[in-house]
């Protein structure tokens, strides 16, 4: 998710721009958990896919799971095949993480959370 244009890479860089790779590669982890359990939960398909690309790979898995193999048809992963409808593709999904870029890039950052002031309500005593 990191190396791939989409939102996952802006979310990726934007935190590991902050915190460093390590702690970004986990939060890009657990992001991408939440969001394949909201998936299958509703239902719904990935907004940002690559349809040529998920064809293409899909077409692989059959093929390797022993289906035959049609070959001189064009079948539904023939688009992938085509540089322009590829480069098409990726520039779709570059426009996309260019969109999550500039939404994000007006949030604040909260700051840490060992600088925040304490009351000590806790540790008054009830009377």
């Amino acid at each position: 998710a990191a190396r791939a244009p989409g939102p996952l890479r802006a979310f990726f860089l934007r935190v590991s721009s902050r915190r460093g790779q390590h702690v970004a590669a986990v939060a890009t982890a657990r992001k991408l958990a939440v969001l394949i359990w909201h998936l299958l939960h509703k239902g719904e398909s990935y907004l940002w896919a690559r349809p040529a690309l998920h064809a293409k790979k899909m077409r692989e898995l059959e093929l390797k799971a022993g289906h035959p193999a049609a070959r001189g048809q064009k079948g539904a992963a023939h688009a992938y095949n085509l540089k322009s409808h590829r480069d098409q593709e990726r520039r779709w999904v570059e426009q996309a993480e260019a969109a999550y870029t500039r939404f994000v890039a007006g949030w604040s950052p909260r700051g840490s959370r060992s600088g925040k002031v304490r009351t000590g309500a806790l540790k008054e005593e009830q009377r």
